[in-house]
């Protein structure tokens, strides 16, 4: 008799999304919404008696490529894996289409977090399971890097090993690199999992005690973990923490920074200390710099309207811009309370193009955050003062050792075509977008916020709210393919594209 973890992974992921829609199942319930409540209940029975017919019927089947099936599960899980779970949500909102409710799983499970509905039409229990949804995507994204994309070198891998990308391996030891992808996903699945689950619940118990309800502290501590963004109230805004559910937020978007902040990052080559991690250091840059530049920015507006001695509202505005820096960097998506106020301290309107800037960028590698990544960005950095160093001194050479000279060289080398391949997906998206009759702006702002995976970025972009509401089918269509696009990465892509893939 076959073991659970030979069964195929996206037959194994059908089932716990299915065991997942008892949970709201029970949620609504207990809150009298008996709808809801048996919309998901029945969901859950017919999708998991479905999910044990696959398993029956695939459990003698022969394993094929494990290189090509690994990248297969993780393009199905993505775009056909939202079809299962649209099933409860089309049948809990009957006011909508069954291919919105697919946008909308799409769009959690990317941990992306836009929405075509307004917060208050939706039941409390629909944003649960927006929000459990955008956090199993999250969980999945860790235990898939980890266990699929670093042993293929992508991810953002490649700029480590300085291999090409679909080659080599970034784990330490024999046993680890000869161990098969099923025991890899359960030995960091088991690894993982106590840990995000931990973290998720100490910031779930940190925001009840700041004053946040009990549904919306739990969507707001998945979707922090899982820099989806998710809110049942639409964002922090109005919410009981106040000032307490911002900083308390504020700690835990640092686990979007670096995957040495989980337990996973300890089983990779050059697991340096945090003090010396190059993710971490460039993030504490750009948090450094990019809040002082923007607070001067608000300071010099509010010198021109006398507003300088108010030393309260500067300081709102210094944090507010802090901690929105912060979170669209790990394109988390979260505005602070504050963040409005600095625009009425100064008088000054939001900058949203440095928003969408900061959320291409985006968090570290084997995180949960999306964007072009933290240590890709790093590679260029180090490979421009490098360049500028010779400048100088043409006879020069660079230390730091063989790991610097490979990251300066071979690193750059990856971080710069996958950077140059970003840009091209921002443009065909942008392409597509236009000839579905968007203008400029707003096929900018729906391109970059699909791909960064930070949908709330198109409510701080432009000079207007951009709802997503308004896009039509094609135009869905397209951002859901830039969604799974920028969760996937076009390196995965590319590489699943390899005619050696497909050679038995």
């Amino acid at each position: 008799m076959r073991r659970l973890s030979d069964l195929p992974f996206i037959v194994i992921l059908m089932g716990i999304g299915s065991a997942a829609m008892y949970l709201p199942a029970a949620h609504g319930f207990a809150a009298r919404d008996y709808d809801v409540s048996r919309a998901f209940f029945y969901s859950a029975t017919i999708c998991l008696m479905l999910t044990v017919l696959i398993a029956i019927a695939t459990a003698a089947n022969r394993g094929g490529h494990p290189s090509r099936n690994q990248l297969l599960t993780l393009l199905a899980t993505f775009t056909a894996l939202p079809v299962m779970l649209a099933l409860p949500f089309s049948e809990a909102v009957p006011s909508t289409t069954f291919y919105s409710a697919w946008w909308e799983m799409v769009s959690s499970l990317t941990s992306t977090g836009a929405s075509l509905f307004e917060p208050d039409r939706l039941p409390a229990t629909v944003h649960l399971w927006r929000a459990l949804v955008g956090w199993m995507g999250g969980f999945f994204v860790l235990v898939t890097a980890a266990a699929i994309l670093a042993p293929m070198n992508l991810g953002g891998f490649e700029v480590l090993s300085g291999a090409p990308a679909g080659q080599g391996a970034v784990f330490s030891g024999q046993a680890a690199r000869a161990a098969g992808p099923a025991d890899r996903i359960r030995r960091h699945t088991l690894t993982l999992l106590p840990a995000y689950a931990g973290l998720t619940l100490a910031l779930w118990i940190g925001l009840i005690l700041g004053g946040d309800g009990a549904l919306t502290a739990a969507c707001h501590a998945m979707s922090t973990l899982s820099t989806s963004g998710i809110s049942p109230k639409g964002g922090l805004a109005g919410n009981g923490a106040g000032i307490w559910g911002e900083v308390t937020i504020f700690v835990f978007l640092v686990f979007g920074l670096s995957r040495r902040l989980y337990p996973s990052g300890r089983t990779m080559r050059e697991a340096r200390s945090l003090r010396s991690d190059p993710e971490l250091r460039m993030a504490l840059l750009i948090v450094t710099v990019v809040p002082s530049l923007l607070f001067l920015r608000h300071w010099i507006g509010a010198l021109e309207v006398d507003e300088v001695k108010d030393t309260q509202a500067a300081l709102r505005a210094l944090w507010g811009t802090v901690f929105t820096v912060l979170s669209f960097l790990t394109t988390t998506g979260f505005e602070s309370a504050a963040w409005a106020e600095a625009r009425d301290w100064s008088g000054l309107a939001s900058p949203g193009l440095i928003l969408a800037g900061l959320a291409v960028i985006g968090g570290g590698v084997a995180t949960t955050a999306g964007g072009v990544k933290l240590l890709r960005v790093y590679a260029l950095f180090r490979h421009g003062e490098r360049e500028i160093e010779r400048l100088i001194h043409p006879a020069s050479l660079g230390g730091g050792g063989p790991e610097a000279r490979r990251l300066r060289r071979q690193g750059a080398q990856m971080a710069w075509i996958f950077f140059m391949l970003f840009a091209l997906s921002i443009a065909v998206t942008m392409l597509g977008l236009a000839l579905c009759g968007l203008d400029f702006v707003a096929s900018t702002s729906f391109a970059v916020a699909a791909l960064s995976t930070t949908g709330h970025l198109t409510a701080l972009a432009a000079e207007a709210p951009l709802p997503w509401s308004e896009l039509n089918d094609a135009a869905r269509a397209i951002t859901a393919a830039a969604m799974v696009l920028g969760r996937l990465e076009t390196l995965a892509i590319i590489a699943l594209l390899n005619p050696d893939f497909w050679r038995v």
